[in-house]
């Protein structure tokens, strides 16, 4: 059996691990090539695009893949509507590995949207020094008008593209998790950081964004995951997804 691994998350690379090795299994973890210097994943990899839902219904195919696991960001909406669409093309089974969503807790002061747009739209009255954790793709919408006198600090893995809209008045930290409570307290402190801004990504690496931001009483604007394909059997960790590929 071929299993096809659509990943670049902790949980993807978990589960090719936990699929190493096992007889009569082979492995293919294909990464979007978004970020410079990946974390690669055990086993056989592919990096880049696929040309859309026609180019990765082929490479499925092609390469006689038997097994469709989407196991990419739970904010990567295009790929995962590609996956189901390029899955049910070719007739291959589609397995959705969605790592759970954050709670707010005692003492949490969450304010909700549904974008990055409407997170912006929302600091003005919250705060005027903001700790942007939502990647450097989403910059472009904190660049205008309703940010105008804000002040930004930017955590991303790596720096925007050349042209890209940014805030006005930004700081660029670029680091890659897991973050340690201990060091998003003193960020928080350091940079006197009024409101933070996140989306729903859900996962230990960068939970403790919250845990400090709700010791320091700072509110949080959490942008909401966008919506899943219908219908896909989704599980919530690399385990269950393995042994749901081990059953098939």
């Amino acid at each position: 059996m071929h299993a096809l691994i659509l990943g670049g998350t902790t949980e993807g690379r978990r589960l090719a691990e936990l699929l190493a090795g096992t007889p009569g299994l082979r492995v293919t973890s294909s990464l979007a090539g978004r970020v410079a210097g990946p974390r690669l994943p055990v086993g056989q990899v592919r990096v880049g695009g696929f040309g859309g839902v026609p180019g990765l219904t082929e490479w499925l195919r092609t390469h006689h893949v038997d097994v469709l696991i989407d196991a990419t960001h739970p904010f990567a909406e295009k790929i995962s509507f590609h996956a189901a669409e390029a899955a049910a093309g070719a007739h291959v089974p589609l397995l959705a590995l969605r790592r759970p969503g954050w709670v707010p807790g005692a003492g949490d002061t969450w304010h909700l949207a549904d974008s990055l747009p409407e997170a912006a739209r929302l600091l003005p009255r919250l705060g005027r020094r903001i700790f942007l954790t939502t990647g450097r793709l989403g910059l472009a919408a904190f660049a205008g008008p309703a940010s105008a006198g804000l002040w930004f600090l930017s955590r991303s893995v790596d720096p925007p593209e050349p042209g890209t809209p940014v805030p006005a008045r930004m700081e660029l930290l670029l680091s890659r998790g897991p973050f340690a409570l201990h060091d998003e307290r003193e960020l928080l402190r350091g940079h006197r950081i009024e409101v933070l801004v996140t989306k729903d990504s859900g996962g230990a690496a960068t939970a403790p964004k919250l845990a400090a931001a709700r010791e320091a009483g700072l509110p949080v604007v959490v942008v909401r995951r966008p919506p899943v394909p219908p219908g896909v059997r989704e599980v919530t960790s690399p385990e269950e997804a393995a042994e749901a590929l081990r059953g098939m």
